[in-house]
């Protein structure tokens, strides 16, 4: 099938190149004209494994191209997908101006009917403005052309992205139109061959059905951060608790892990997003502003923890912190909305210097803060700990798993670690003559 992609960033690239993969004849549109130049270079914007090659193999092969030109992508696709973002709006709602202005340019250049799938997170009644914006580009050229919009969310994880699209668990459409339905079933065919996985709904159902998941997962996850705050004080620890409740099937294990909070592009501003809908519509969501509040409240508990151990603010003053980790979650170079971004900001107003390492998220981190005389990143984890005093891990690189405890007992000065993901057992570390501070540890596991 011909497919037309609006949008080369996360979700638009990796379901282009995965359709591509299949076989579909893809066309990725762009207006950022050096984006799409590095692309039909070969330079993938952003760090998923298994994407380049993926990419590579298909530009070579002549079913996946990038453009600038949205008329000729409209001309070649028989399927228009919306994939561009949807950044929080000042109020917290998700902002449509990307979307609405790719609806107005496919009224604009239509000239047969097509299928319209909004691929990015939007909220509820989203379609009906996309459909609204085409009629009404189409209207003014005074034309009559057929269209359907569909609903179909990504379900993407980052740094499992391609994984996820090439064997999804489900694949959501919304819509009223069975043509429009089967012409979706045709495009995700090679992807549906061992078991049903195409769930079919209304169109508003599906544009919730993304919200409600990733609020849900979130919730998972702030749950078990504010468990983790009782386990602290209480002298219990979460990681035992976490076992003990995650063997019961209607719990389960994934997403209760306790952490330094949740980040990256999704659970922040889709929480924020669909607790603004729920408002618009007179809903108040007492559980996901509580989600949100606990979420933010945790990505402060690390340096809690430090001002803990040396006593107080002041203390930090002029320290050297070894930083582990500046991605969101492993496997991806993406910062946004990262814990690690709260944790800078309050080391360097404490007067802390920060000597960083992080396996794919350099280049991001430089482009956010530039030159700084109170940052250094650094080219391996062992570099972080030159003249450093304190090591804090916060992303959960499998690289960091297994470190030689000795050996940064003697690299640091002041011989503590903190570890903003649990990856460590504290009998093991102390032994090795360090200090710990785990997240929902207990009392009795921190001594300084």
């Amino acid at each position: 099938m011909r497919v037309c992609i609006f949008g080369t960033g996360y979700v638009g690239l990796v379901t282009g190149t995965c359709l591509a993969e299949v076989g579909h004849e893809v066309l990725c549109i762009d207006v950022d004209a050096a984006k799409v130049e590095a692309l039909n270079r070969g330079v993938v914007p952003i760090f998923e494994p298994g994407l380049a090659p993926m990419v590579a193999s298909n530009r070579a092969e002549g079913r996946l191209r990038f453009s600038t030109d949205a008329s000729a992508g409209i001309a070649h696709g028989e399927i228009l997908f919306i994939a561009v973002g949807t950044p929080p709006d000042e109020d917290g709602s998700a902002d449509l101006k990307y979307v609405l202005a790719v609806a107005a340019t496919i009224g604009q250049h239509l000239q047969r009917p097509a299928v319209v799938v909004d691929k990015s997170t939007v909220p509820v009644g989203t379609a009906d403005k996309v459909a609204a914006k085409i009629a009404e580009a189409l209207a003014a050229r005074g034309a009559r052309i057929a269209f359907d919009v569909v609903s179909n969310p990504e379900f993407l994880k980052e740094g499992a992205a391609v994984e996820d699209c090439l064997r999804p668990d489900r694949i959501v459409i919304g819509t009223d139109s069975s043509a429009a339905l089967e012409t979706m079933k045709r495009l995700y065919a090679p992807f549906n061959r061992n078991h049903e996985r195409i769930v079919a709904m209304d169109v508003r159902s599906a544009e919730l059905t993304k919200y409600a998941a990733n609020a849900m997962l979130a919730t998972k996850i702030s749950f078990m951060n504010e468990i983790s705050r009782i386990a602290e004080e209480v002298g219990a620890d979460v990681e035992l608790v976490r076992k003990g409740i995650g063997s019961d099937p209607r719990i389960g294990w994934r997403f209760i892990y306790p952490g330094a909070g949740y980040g990256g592009s999704c659970f922040p501003k889709d929480v924020q997003a669909l607790a603004k809908t729920a408002l618009q519509h007179g809903v108040r969501t007492r559980l996901l502003d509580a989600v949100e509040a606990v979420n933010d409240a945790q990505k402060s508990h690390l340096f809690e923890l430090m001002v803990r151990h040396y006593g107080s603010v002041s203390a930090i003053r002029g320290k050297t912190i070894a930083l582990w980790g500046l991605a969101f979650k492993p496997d991806t170079d993406d910062m946004r909305e990262a814990s690690s971004q709260r944790l800078l900001d309050q080391l360097w107003d404490a007067g802390a210097r920060v000597r960083a390492f992080d396996p794919e998220a350099l280049g991001e981190a430089k482009r956010i803060y530039g030159e700084r005389a109170d940052l250094a990143l650094c080219g391996s984890s062992a570099e972080t700990l030159e003249a450093a005093d304190t090591l804090v891990v916060i992303t959960e690189w499998k690289q960091f798993r297994s470190p030689d405890f000795a050996a940064l007992k003697q690299s640091l000065t002041d011989a503590v670690l903190f570890d903003g993901r649990n990856l460590y057992e504290p009998a093991e570390v102390e032994a090795a003559g360090l200090a710990y501070y785990g997240i929902g540890r207990g009392r009795s596991v921190r001594r300084a």
